[in-house]
């Protein structure tokens, strides 16, 4: 099993900077919802459905993902990152302002801002690159890790230079076939950047946080080479149900993997955690059925965008914030001080309250499944709330480790 080498681990505010964004632009995609309900999940072309789904791609599991690999890949992985906490500043800035300039281009319409975006995305995710793909490189063993890794990257860094050409088209500026490419665009999002690094991040996790068994090595290669042959023949395909077909089967094959894991785990450490991974895994595969199946791929991906990848980086989120707090006060503190356990800085009770909320993002896909204003606008409001105390829990670990810090200056 992989250990946690926190010796290694970043400085606390650059992962957390991603991490704790990651709640304002969930609440940013509840209150597009709540203005445009009206309008919005009644087709996927509509620039309020274009916008609320890139708030949710790139918004919240973009900053997720950027946060999780800024932490994991030292502390897991040994990978020294390139330019440290001053490059991470500059990422933070340039990745959100230029989600921010593409949400606004897609729903105004924006000319401006659809091609500032699509300068500025590819360039965030060429630097996250160069962050870490050096360090990537010169790590020793691994090298299944590093694969999946290194194919979540350069699928993303696709997925962003061919967004940035279909953001072009929108803008009026460039020729391009919209329908058939944005299929490619967002299979090798989801699929090559999303699952591929969940899938990736799972094999060390799950049977480190969760107790379950590890994926064999051998499956995993497989599974991984298969997705990189699928994301190929999407390229080809371009459109049609040949695709949805295509890109269901590998997070099919994720889905049910993980909830095997969990099933057959010989001592499974209930609590949180495994309960938002059994049921962000389950919604998951919900989705993955009903992308060839659902015409137009709006349910699978209210599901898919809406519920189940939340659920399973929120629960990642629940974990990490915490312990990056507590690698932040030992270094602080140093030797010979009692410090307050992973546990207390954001405890099991305040993980559970955050789980118990989020059945109310179902109203998503209700929306989706009956489209009515005041469905949509119900769900934009499940959103405000669901993302808002998400937000909250995740800064209460910050909250008790500043408490911890007050109460120990004032016994000295």
């Amino acid at each position: 099993m992989t250990k946690l080498r926190l010796d290694r681990a970043p400085a606390a505010p650059l992962p957390l900077r991603f991490l704790l964004t990651v709640p304002l632009w969930g609440v940013l995609a509840g209150v597009l919802l709540i203005v445009d309900g009206d309008v919005a999940l009644r087709t996927r072309w509509s620039p309020a459905t274009l916008a609320l789904v890139h708030a949710f791609t790139l918004g919240v599991l973009g900053n997720a993902m950027f946060g999780s690999i800024l932490q994991f890949l030292p502390a897991a992985a040994g990978v020294t990152l390139r330019g440290g906490e001053r490059s991470g500043r500059w990422l933070h800035g340039l990745f959100n302002v230029g989600v921010l300039l593409l949400v606004a281009g897609m729903h105004q319409r924006w000319p401006f801002g659809l091609m500032t975006a699509a300068m500025v995305l590819p360039a965030a995710f060429v630097m996250l690159a160069l962050m870490v793909v050096p360090g990537l490189l010169a790590a020793a063993g691994q090298r299944l890790l590093r694969a999946g890794f290194g194919v979540g990257l350069a699928s993303a860094i696709a997925t962003a230079v061919l967004g940035a050409v279909l953001a072009l088209g929108l803008a009026g500026r460039l020729a391009v076939p919209l329908m058939a490419w944005t299929d490619v665009h967002a299979s090798w999002g989801v699929l090559g950047w999303i699952v591929v690094l969940l899938a990736t991040v799972a094999r060390v996790v799950m049977p480190m946080f969760q107790g379950t068994g590890s994926v064999p090595e051998a499956a995993q290669a497989t599974w991984l080479a298969g997705v990189v042959a699928m994301l190929v023949a999407v390229a080809g395909l371009r459109a049609g149900s040949a695709v949805a077909g295509v890109v269901a089967a590998p997070v099919l094959i994720f889905a049910g993997a993980g909830l095997w894991l969990q099933w057959r785990a010989p001592r499974l450490r209930r609590g949180p955690l495994v309960d938002s991974w059994r049921a962000g895994l389950i919604a998951l595969a919900c989705a993955a059925l009903a992308l060839p199946i659902a015409p137009g791929g709006m349910l699978a991906a209210s599901v898919g965008l809406g519920l189940a990848l939340p659920l399973l980086v929120t629960a990642m989120m629940l974990e990490i914030v915490p312990f990056i707090g507590w690698i932040a006060l030992h270094r602080h503190c140093g030797r010979g001080i009692q410090l307050p356990g992973v546990q207390r800085l954001l405890p099991e009770a305040d993980k559970r309250r955050v789980l118990l909320a989020q059945p109310l993002l179902l109203s998503l896909p209700a929306a989706m499944a009956w489209p009515s204003a005041s469905l949509a606008r119900v769900a934009g409001v499940a959103l405000v709330l669901v993302w808002s105390l998400t937000g909250w829990t995740l800064l209460g670990a910050g909250r008790r480790a500043r408490h911890f810090l007050r109460s120990l200056e004032k016994s000295r």
